[in-house]
C-alpha cells in the first residue's frame, strides 16, 4: 500500500500537565474533591465508624454532593462571584458490615450532616481494591487449584477479570453482593482476553470475601496464543501502512486558558472536572455573543450517565455478561493515564483524576483528562462566487475546535469519550470504541465446520476463536439551559404536502415543517428514524429580532435501539435504551440512567421508571438524555485489536444567534508558520 502523508498544524511540542491539587483558585462549586478534602472525609467518617476486626467499613463512592442548582446559578450570575457559593459537601456511599450506607459530609462544619441506610435494590459501584482482593481469594481456593491441575495449566499464568452478574428475577433476600471471576490463560501472550478458560464458574461474595460457588465443566478447547501480540516493540516486520511523521506547530502558543478547572477558549467558557463515576463532567458552558456583548448559557451540566453492554450468548458461560459499566465499575475509576503525543496531540493540557480508594485514601490517575485544540483539515465555512462578471470571490475559514478527552478502559474495551466545542456554537459529543474483543473458544477454525442450525453467537475471527455479538449503548445526561433554565422541547416534523392546484407550478409536492411543543414526558420520548423530524430545545421566553425562539437542536448519529425482548431481565434493568431521546424535568436526584445502585439492580430506579410519572415539561427546567447505540457483529478486522469505531451527536444552535456567529472569524494564518521537513524513522 502506498504511504500516507499528512501534516497537522497544531502546536509546538510542549506538554503541559495540570494537577488538580496544584492550584488554589477561589473555590468553584463544581470543582472536584481534592486530596485534602478526601482525607478529611475519611477522617470524619472513621471517627464515627472505626474499622476493626469485627467492623468492616469500605468506601465505595466518594464524590461532590450535588449543590442546589438555584444557589449555583445565583453565585455564577453575581458579578465577580460576590454571592457566597453553596455549601460544599461530599456524598459517600459505603458498605458497613453488609449494609449500604449513604453519608453526606459538610466541609464548613467538618461534620456528618446526613447518614442513612439504603433499603432498596442494587449495590454500589465495585472498588478496584475489592476486585483485586477477590482474585487473590480464588488463587488460594483448593477446588480451583485442583481444577487447574486437572486441566494441566500453570496457575502462575492465570489472570482474572471480574464481572457483575446482573439480576434474573431473584428476590432481594436471594440477591447477595457477589461477582463472577472469569479466568484467562496467558501462556505466551499479554492479550489475555483472547485466551479465556471456559467452563469454570467462580462466584465470590464480596462482603464475606470468600468463594461462594465453584464448578468446572472441564472444557478444554483454548485458542492459541499466536498472532495475538499488539505491542509495537514485540511485532516483527514487515510494518505498515507507512505514515509520515506529523509536524505539530502553533507558533503563537495555545489558544485556550485553563484557570483551575475553568476553561476559556475562543468564544466559549466552561467548567471541566473529573468524576469517579461519569469521567468528564462539563458544567456551566456559556458562549460569548458579540451582538449582545455577553456570555449566554447553553449547558448547565453534561456528562456520561451510563453504558449498557449486553452480550448475545445465552449459555452458562455468557448469559450474565450484561454490564452497566458506569454503575458497576465507574467510568471515571476505570479511566487510564493518557499518553502525550498519541492519545492527545502535542500542546495538550492534562488534568489528573483524584478519587477515594476502598479505605478512603486518595488515589490518583495521572493525566486522566486532556484538553487540546483540534485542526483536522475541516472547513468552518466557505463560499466561491464565480457568477459575477469579471470577479471571482473565494472566502474560506479553516475549522478549529477545542476537545476535552478521557479514555476509560473497562476490561477489554477502551472507550474514548470526547467533548468538542466549536466556535460556531456547536457542542459535539463522541464515543470511540477500541481495545480487544471478548471472545469464546470453539472447536472450529472455518465456517464450513459449523453444524447446520447451530448458532455460534458471533463470528469466527481466528482459529478456535469466536468474537461474540454484543451491543454498546452509551447514554448522556444533558442539563440544557438555553439562554436560561426554563426551556421547552419542540418536535418539528417534516411532512409531505401536495402542491395546491391554485398555484401555477409543474411540481406535485413539497415538504414543510410542522412544529409541536411536547407538554409531557410521554410526548417527548423519541425513537429515531421512524419519521423525519428535527428535535429542538428552545427558550420560549427569548426570541430573535425576527421572532424565532432561540434554541439548540439535536443532530443525532445513526440510530440503534435494543433488540432484546422487553421482558428479558437485562432489558428491564436497562430500559433507558427503549428510546433514543428522553426529556425529563430537572431533578437533582435523577442523574444515573440505570439507577444509583446499578450492580444487581432490578430496574425499579431507572430513567424509564422516572419518566412514567409523565411530568409536565413545557417551559420548565429540562434535561435531555441521548443514547449512542452500536450493534456490534465482530469481524476479522477486529482481531487481535479493534480499530476505533466511532459514533456521536451534535448540539447545534438554531436561531440562537441573529446571524452566523463565525462570519467575522479571521482566517488562521498558516503562511507565517516555520517550514518544517518531516524526518523519516
Amino acid at each position: 500500500m502506498a504511504p500516507l502523508y499528512f501534516t497537522i498544524l497544531i502546536f509546538f511540542s510542549i506538554v503541559l500537565v495540570i494537577s488538580s491539587s496544584a492550584f488554589t483558585p477561589p473555590r468553584h462549586p463544581f470543582d472536584p474533591l481534592t486530596e485534602t478534602e478526601l482525607k478529611l472525609v475519611r477522617t470524619i467518617i472513621n471517627k464515627s465508624y472505626p474499622v476493626g476486626p469485627n467492623h468492616k467499613f469500605t468506601f465505595q463512592h466518594v464524590g461532590l454532593n450535588e449543590p442546589d442548582k438555584s444557589l449555583v446559578l445565583s453565585w455564577y450570575s453575581s458579578r465577580n462571584h460576590t454571592i457566597k457559593p453553596p455549601p460544599r459537601q461530599a456524598f459517600v456511599i459505603a458498605r458497613d458490615n453488609g449494609k449500604t450506607r449513604e453519608i453526606v459530609v459538610d466541609f464548613s462544619s467538618r461534620a456528618i450532616v446526613s447518614d442513612k441506610i439504603h433499603v432498596g435494590n442494587g449495590y454500589p459501584t465495585l472498588s478496584n481494591d475489592e476486585q483485586e482482593a477477590s482474585s487473590e481469594v480464588v488463587v488460594k481456593f483448593k477446588s480451583f487449584l485442583d481444577s487447574v491441575a486437572r486441566r494441566g495449566l500453570n496457575v502462575s499464568e492465570i489472570v482474572f477479570t471480574t464481572s457483575t452478574i446482573g439480576w434474573y428475577g431473584e428476590t432481594k433476600a436471594e440477591t447477595e453482593r457477589v461477582i463472577r471471576l472469569m479466568p484467562f490463560y496467558l501462556d505466551g501472550t499479554v492479550n489475555m482476553y483472547l485466551k479465556p478458560i471456559e467452563g469454570m464458574t467462580i462466584i465470590v461474595n464480596l462482603d464475606k470475601m470468600k468463594v461462594a460457588e465453584f464448578k468446572d465443566r472441564l472444557t478444554v478447547t483454548m485458542p492459541k496464543a499466536n498472532e495475538t501480540e499488539y505491542r509495537i516493540s514485540k511485532l516483527n516486520p514487515p510494518f505498515g501502512p507507512t505514515l509520515r511523521n506529523a509536524v505539530l506547530l502553533q507558533p503563537d502558543g495555545p489558544g485556550f486558558k485553563v484557570d483551575g478547572h475553568i476553561v476559556r477558549w475562543a468564544n466559549w467558557e466552561f467548567h471541566l472536572s473529573f468524576d469517579v463515576r461519569a469521567g468528564i463532567v462539563i458544567s456551566l458552558a456559556s458562549i460569548f455573543d458579540m451582538d449582545v456583548n455577553k456570555y449566554r448559557q447553553v449547558l448547565y451540566k453534561g456528562h456520561l450517565s451510563e453504558m449498557f453492554i449486553p452480550y448475545m450468548d445465552p449459555t452458562d458461560d455468557w448469559y450474565f455478561i450484561t454490564y452497566l459499566d458506569c454503575g458497576d465499575f465507574g467510568c471515571g475509576q476505570c479511566a487510564v493515564s493518557l499518553e502525550p503525543y498519541t492519545d492527545c496531540p502535542a500542546g495538550a493540557v492534562f488534568m489528573d483524576g483524584i478519587f477515594a480508594g476502598q479505605d478512603g485514601t486518595p488515589a490518583k490517575i495521572p493525566n486522566a483528562i486532556c484538553i487540546f485544540e483540534k485542526y483536522a483539515g475541516d472547513i468552518m465555512w466557505r463560499h466561491t462566487e464565480a457568477e459575477i462578471p469579471n470577479l471571482e470571490i473565494t472566502e474560506v475559514r479553516p475549522d478549529v475546535s477545542l476537545v476535552a478527552r478521557i479514555v476509560t478502559t473497562v476490561g477489554n474495551y477502551d472507550y474514548i469519550v470526547d467533548y468538542e466545542f466549536k466556535p460556531s456554537g456547536s457542542i459535539k459529543m463522541g464515543v470511540g470504541l477500541t481495545g480487544v474483543l471478548e471472545i469464546k473458544p470453539v472447536e472450529y477454525i472455518h465456517t464450513s465446520e459449523i453444524k447446520k442450525g447451530e448458532d455460534i453467537h458471533g463470528t469466527i475471527v481466528a482459529d478456535n476463536t469466536v468474537g461474540v455479538n454484543h451491543d454498546h449503548f452509551v447514554i448522556f445526561r444533558l442539563d440544557l439551559d438555553i439562554d436560561g433554565s426554563d426551556n421547552s422541547f419542540v418536535r418539528n416534523e417534516l411532512v409531505t404536502k401536495r402542491a395546491p392546484e391554485s398555484v401555477n407550478t409543474p411540481r406535485r409536492s413539497y415538504w414543510t415543517s410542522r412544529p409541536k411543543t411536547a407538554k409531557t414526558e410521554a410526548e417527548a420520548r423519541v425513537k429515531l428514524g421512524l419519521k423525519a423530524e428535527e428535535l429542538v430545545v428552545v427558550n420560549p421566553n427569548r426570541k430573535t429580532k425576527h421572532g424565532n425562539e432561540v434554541g439548540y437542536r439535536l443532530l443525532h448519529g445513526s440510530a440503534a435501539g435494543p433488540l432484546l425482548a422487553q421482558d428479558d431481565y437485562p432489558q428491564i434493568r436497562a430500559a433507558f435504551t427503549n428510546y433514543n431521546v428522553w426529556i425529563t424535568p430537572y431533578n437533582r436526584s435523577e442523574v444515573w440512567a440505570g439507577g444509583l445502585y446499578a450492580d444487581r439492580s432490578q430496574g425499579d430506579d431507572t430513567l424509564a421508571v422516572w419518566s412514567e410519572r409523565n411530568r409536565k415539561i413545557e417551559n420548565k427546567d429540562l434535561v435531555m438524555w441521548y443514547t449512542i447505540g452500536f450493534h456490534h457483529v465482530p469481524s476479522q478486522e477486529d482481531y487481535p485489536t479493534m480499530p476505533t469505531l466511532s459514533g456521536g451527536f451534535e448540539l447545534r444552535p438554531t436561531n440562537f444567534f441573529e446571524r452566523n456567529p463565525v462570519l467575522k472569524t479571521k482566517p488562521v494564518k498558516l503562511t507565517t508558520a516555520r517550514k518544517c521537513i518531516p524526518k523519516d524513522d
